[in-house]
């Protein structure tokens, strides 16, 4: 197990890419910090952890609220003194141009998805740094590498992980912590089926998205989990700043 004795923080674990991460992680030997915004998702996805033999503790909270992850991290710090590897998978997309996303709900997308992603790095890297070693790994979006329409604030958002992610590996590589970023297509989660109901004809726009991909197929939620673990892994020692595209070849497409 690649993970035994190490402490992993998964957020939006609560489904999708964050609930198969966190499973995965578990599976691995690690134990897991659940974060979802859904208290009950949380603890369905930490039940199911310790169902299976694992060990894991469910935190209900905000991403993007100001000192939820401080609280987290020195929750998961109390129980388990250290913390390995954080993925960041905690999203949310409302769709529309610049012209059609109300202030409100492109402040609540930038809000979750970039500053979601700050607030839980700036709360993990005091101990990584401590440890002279820790792993985190971003989820941004292929979308923020190739652009796509009526979607602003989340493809907004996902670039301005990308150069995040590119200025902490930078910062944060002199005491032993890899900071990378995750490019997923679109992958079978509930976000996508959400996104999908957006549109006039579903059915018309899954087709349009699966053929968009050189594997004409949407991705498995498992498969960018395990590009997360790996990362998060000593196998990926010598990366960091990197950007690992899992999206069935839409970039090259």
């Amino acid at each position: 197990m690649r993970f035994t004795g190490q402490v992993a923080i998964v957020t939006g674990a609560g489904s999708g890419i964050g609930r198969a991460t966190a499973l995965a992680f578990a599976r691995e030997g690690a134990r897991v910090g659940v974060v979802d915004l859904d208290a009950g998702a949380a603890e369905a996805v930490a039940a199911e952890i310790a169902a299976a033999g694992g060990t894991a503790m469910a935190l209900a909270s905000d991403a993007g609220a100001p000192g939820a992850a401080d609280a987290d991290a020195a929750a998961v710090l109390a129980r388990w003194g250290r913390i390995d590897a954080l993925v960041t998978a905690a999203g949310i997309s409302v769709g529309g141009t610049v012209l059609d996303v109300a202030p409100e709900r492109w402040d609540a997308v930038l809000r979750t998805n970039l500053g979601g992603t700050w607030l839980w790095c700036r709360a993990v890297l005091p101990a990584m740094r401590q440890q002279g070693q820790g792993a985190i790994v971003t989820v941004a979006s292929q979308l923020a590498r190739a652009g796509g329409r009526n979607n602003s604030a989340y493809i907004a958002s996902k670039g301005a992980v990308l150069s995040l992610t590119h200025t902490m590996a930078l910062d944060f590589a002199a005491d032993g912590v890899r900071v990378n970023a995750l490019l997923p297509g679109a992958i079978d989660t509930p976000m996508l089926a959400r996104a999908m109901a957006r549109r006039e004809d579903q059915d018309a726009a899954r087709r349009q998205s699966r053929e968009r991909h050189a594997m004409r197929r949407f991705g498995l939620p498992e498969e960018v989990a395990a590009a997360a673990l790996f990362l998060s892994s000593d196998e990926a020692s010598f990366m960091t700043g990197a950007e690992v595209p899992v999206e069935g070849g839409w970039l090259v497409n």
